[in-house]
């Protein structure tokens, strides 16, 4: 049949009637079509290829085919009948068919150049033309790969504009998708998004219902759960927000962060369930609550949030202070804006604030509640020594590895790092086994002599020793091998070759055993970090080496070994410990030092001053006021700032 017979069903669209997104979907057909490598992709007749395209940007005017939406081809229920959608796509294709004369290879040929065109936009980042292409492949009846609906996904999620369409066409691709494919969390996300944007937050909630028990639940995620949380708590259906919030707490899948929190929490104040004398909470005893309102149910609130949050950003705290105080209204409030509170508050009043806590006490001024040191639970420590004996592999490949690059590594350099990591594990085993005084005090000795210097001060290394042990500490430096020796490379062009009295120092704090030497090829730093987790068995005979409070030495209270250092940490911060981890474990062991100013001789006396581990936790943390009432602090601002949350007492209680 000639191609004006087959056309003859098919009137060319006016371009002066045209929208934007059709004229987009015009003008990228046409831009795909006259690409070569596209002409040989098809490895059709160019008259085929011709016609084709004809159809798809006549397709808005074609008279006699009747309108359809996607509901049309989705199945009556989320168990429909296997096959439903696919047996409608091939209904209305055939119908299709018959209308514009085209012949089934040419109808396959449009599906193939609908798909390029979802990666002609994905490379050009336009989503317009796809619009228009959406109604090509419903009213075509295509079916569409898998991969080419997530390409659709895809691109149509950088339209900024898609939020004021009154037609949620991303929703419809993922409706599509799910109904001859296997979800994906895109799709399901898209699917809640649209669902919450009507309302329907039943609705949204049913479809999670369906996957959580089966295959898919791994679907759960926090993007497509925490719409329709937001949905819950703009409706003031507390219930059933605390709900689905129970829900993804124990999702394993879903992971919580500070705005979630801060926003459900902020939902359940602004609705009064905080206040003592609220109504319970629908069915929150279920759910295993003790206690489903006022204050109690705010402390386990605030206590799971804390189990996954370390700390807020401002936008957090300024929608806590919002919803409390809406839910307080027309009771006494500290302040309404998140300037810093400096003088105590009454029982009476609600604390929703910023405060600025004491360094040196911990005490919050606007509550009087002292914030503590957290320090890492025994099983915690047991993973952060056996973390660090883990990564000290992974480290010492790298590490051999850019030695060998250099040409410095003559034998392999796997077999390097094992050895490397073979001895880490000794010198834990030792530090065990060892008998004598524990070690109290652990000396990153490289960070020590080099500081304020620029190379390596033996003197001022033993002075800090001296220091440590006036103050009543055993201390143990840790130092590479490499400076050990007579001489030495500092950096590139520099050499630095020590005096006889400097090695005498080196030796006595060997023979003393307060020096351990770390061999070459292994990073000093996993040496230090290892020894403030160890348990030092035999040494301490089961006996707490740690440091009271107010002891009569006037000695730093605290946990034992302290580590000497002004190692930022930036190396091992995020790779070797999860942030709470090593949170808990800097802020209990770490210990700065500062020396007094530069003296022209090194061997000089100079006078040490040390700032000790920190006094509270930089971690959301509850603690008891005097009158009673618990007092809640967010890390938030500059290191001794937090958002304090307080609620007041009744009659004092």
């Amino acid at each position: 049949m000639a191609m004006d017979e087959k056309n003859e069903n098919i009137n060319l669209l006016d371009t002066n009637n045209m929208s934007v997104n059709q004229t987009a979907f015009v003008d990228a057909i046409e831009e795909i079509v006259a690409k070569r490598n596209v002409l040989r992709d098809f490895r059709k007749s160019d008259q085929d290829l011709e016609q084709t395209k004809q159809s798809l940007i006549g397709m808005f005017s074609i008279s006699n085919l009747p309108p359809c939406s996607v509901s049309d081809f989705l199945p009556p229920s989320t168990n429909g009948v296997k096959g439903y959608t696919k047996q409608k796509l091939q209904e209305r294709r055939e119908l299709y068919l018959d209308k514009t004369n085209l012949t089934l290879d040419q109808h396959k040929l449009g599906t193939v150049l609908l798909a390029h065109l979802a990666d002609h936009c994905a490379k050009t980042s336009n989503p317009k033309p796809l619009y228009a292409a959406w109604d090509n492949i419903l009213s075509a009846g295509m079916t569409p790969l898998s991969r080419t609906l997530s390409t659709y996904l895809y691109v149509l999620s950088l339209d900024g504009d898609a939020d004021s369409e009154e037609r949620d066409i991303a929703a419809e691709v993922a409706m599509l998708h799910d109904a001859l494919y296997e979800p994906t969390e895109k799709t399901v996300s898209l699917l809640v998004k649209s669902l919450v944007a009507r309302g329907d937050a039943a609705g949204a909630e049913a479809l999670l219902d369906g996957i959580a028990d089966g295959s898919l639940s791994e679907l759960l995620r926090h993007r497509t759960t925490s719409p329709i949380l937001q949905l819950h708590c703009e409706n003031g259906d507390i219930g059933s927000a605390l709900r689905l919030y129970h829900r993804m707490r124990t999702t394993s899948r879903v992971k919580m962060d500070d705005l979630t929190y801060s926003n459900f929490i902020a939902a359940v104040a602004e609705n009064g369930y905080f206040l003592p004398d609220s109504k319970d909470v629908e069915g929150g005893k279920d759910l295993g609550y003790e206690s489903v309102s006022g204050p109690k149910l705010l402390d386990a609130l605030i206590a799971e949030m804390a189990q996954d949050v370390l700390d807020i950003s401002e936008e957090s705290a300024q929608i806590l202070q919002t919803g409390f105080a809406v839910g307080f209204q027309g009771m006494e409030c500290a302040a309404n804006s998140l300037d810093p509170l400096t003088s105590l508050c009454g029982n009476e009043a609600m604390v929703a604030n910023r405060v600025a806590v004491d360094h040196d006490t911990g005490k919050c001024p606007a509550t009087n509640a002292t914030l503590r040191l957290i320090v890492l639970e025994p099983e915690q420590r047991v993973h952060v020594h056996d973390t660090l004996l883990e990564m000290a592999r992974a480290k010492s490949m790298d590490y051999t590895a850019k030695l060998a690059a250099k040409g410095r590594v003559t034998h392999d350099h796997v077999e390097k790092a094992e050895l490397a990591t073979k001895i880490l594990k000794d010198f834990s085993d030792w530090l065990d086994c060892r008998e004598g005084r524990p070690y109290t005090a652990i000396v990153d000795g490289a960070n020590v002599a080099y500081f304020g210097w620029g190379k390596v001060n033996v003197h001022q290394l033993n002075l800090m020793v001296e220091a440590l042990k006036k103050q009543g500490e055993d201390p143990l430096v840790v130092f590479p091998q490499k400076y050990t020796r007579r001489k030495f490379h500092l950096r590139q062009g520099m050499m630095q070759v020590l005096q006889d009295e400097e090695l005498e120092i080196l030796d006595k704090l060997k023979e003393n055993d307060q020096m351990y030497v770390v061999p070459p090829m292994c990073l000093d730093d996993m040496y230090w970090m290892l020894a403030s987790v160890s348990n030092q068995t035999a040494s301490t005979n089961g006996s707490s080496i740690d440091v009271a409070k107010n002891n009569e030495e006037g000695r730093f209270p605290g946990l034992r070994p302290i580590v000497i250092s002004n190692d930022k940490m930036r190396d091992h911060k995020d790779e070797l410990l999860d942030e709470r981890e090593f949170r808990r474990w800097a802020c209990s062991h770490i210990v700065n030092y500062n020396f007094t100013e530069f003296i022209e001789d090194q061997q000089d006396e100079r006078e040490i001053s040390f700032h000790a581990a920190d006094i509270f936790s930089d971690e959301i943390q509850g603690n008891e006021c005097p009158d009673g009432a618990v007092a809640w602090h967010f890390p938030l601002w500059d290191a001794n700032e937090r958002f304090c949350l307080r609620l007041p007492s009744a009659n004092g209680n």
